[in-house]
């Protein structure tokens, strides 16, 4: 009988860069930075850059570069309270428009301040009709509370613990899992087969949203991905790290590819089967 040997079998999950992580480089940088790396595709985050919110921008992007946009993530932060309007079931509309229009696959959002009252109140309901009307996946991402010194602000509505609530798609961050000093791999047991979206990236348990490269922090990066190939994955795996600190677009550039290795790599090691 011949003896065993390993065969690696290819994921289906792809891996994407968030434009957020060549910040403060602009969204036209993600896309050359992508291609250039290998990247399978991008999340483009929406924000103050004119270019994130200008579809034919973006296409054109897409089309120079080959590099598919795989997500959308809506305007959902602080400093973009007045992108594309300052309601926010028109943020997610337009979200979904430029999706469709793009060719990506899932929406990534936020759950309402808790300020947002009426939104916060039809979040949950709302978010299944849009559901409902489209393809698109609207993965709502897990946050964690605010916390100054010995104090904690509950600063998202129904929850920042997303799983709290019925939603057809989840997204896992694990530089928020750090944050809100959750267990990241209790949390995927929790979203089940409704995890269609992770941001990945690393943290230490700071009260601030670090955003560290993959391996650089305390939480489970690896494990989380093994568990993912393991289960047959198939939806994005986005790196979505904070290189502002660094010194310059090689050192940047140098941070993104180490986080593409890293899983690709954790990717295909849970992947790898014994076959005679």
């Amino acid at each position: 009988m011949a003896e065993p040997r390993d065969v690696v079998r290819i994921p289906d999950a792809k891996v994407a860069l968030s434009t957020a992580s060549v910040y403060p480089e602009s969204t036209a940088t993600a896309f050359e930075i992508a291609a250039r790396l290998g990247y399978d595709g991008v999340e483009v985050m929406v924000w103050t850059d004119p270019v994130s919110q200008d579809m034919e921008a973006l296409r054109r992007l897409s089309d120079y570069h080959g590099i598919p946009v795989l997500a959308v993530h809506a305007p959902c932060l602080l400093i973009t309270q007045r992108v594309w309007s300052t309601d926010p079931w028109t943020k997610l509309q337009r979200a979904r428009a430029a999706a469709e229009k793009l060719g990506a696959s899932t929406v990534v959002v936020h759950p309402p301040f808790r300020w947002q009252r009426q939104y916060a109140r039809d979040f949950v309901a709302g978010i299944w009709r849009m559901a409902n009307e489209t393809d698109v996946r609207f993965a709502v991402e897990n946050m964690y509370p605010w916390r100054y010194r010995d104090r904690e602000m509950l600063a998202y509505a129904p929850d920042w613990d997303v799983t709290k609530d019925d939603y057809r798609h989840f997204t896992i961050d694990l530089s928020h899992t750090a944050t809100a000093r959750t267990d990241a791999l209790d949390m995927i047991d929790r979203m089940g087969d409704r995890l269609g979206h992770v941001h990945l990236a690393d943290g230490r348990g700071s009260a601030k949203d670090e955003h560290l490269v993959p391996g650089r922090g305390t939480q489970p990066c690896a494990e989380v991905l093994e568990r993912l190939a393991l289960n047959g994955f198939d939806g994005h795996v986005v790196i979505e790290v904070n290189t502002r600190r660094a010194m310059s677009s090689a050192e940047r550039e140098a941070d993104l590819a180490e986080a593409l290795a890293f899983a690709r790599l954790h990717l295909a090691s849970a992947a790898r089967v014994s076959r005679p």
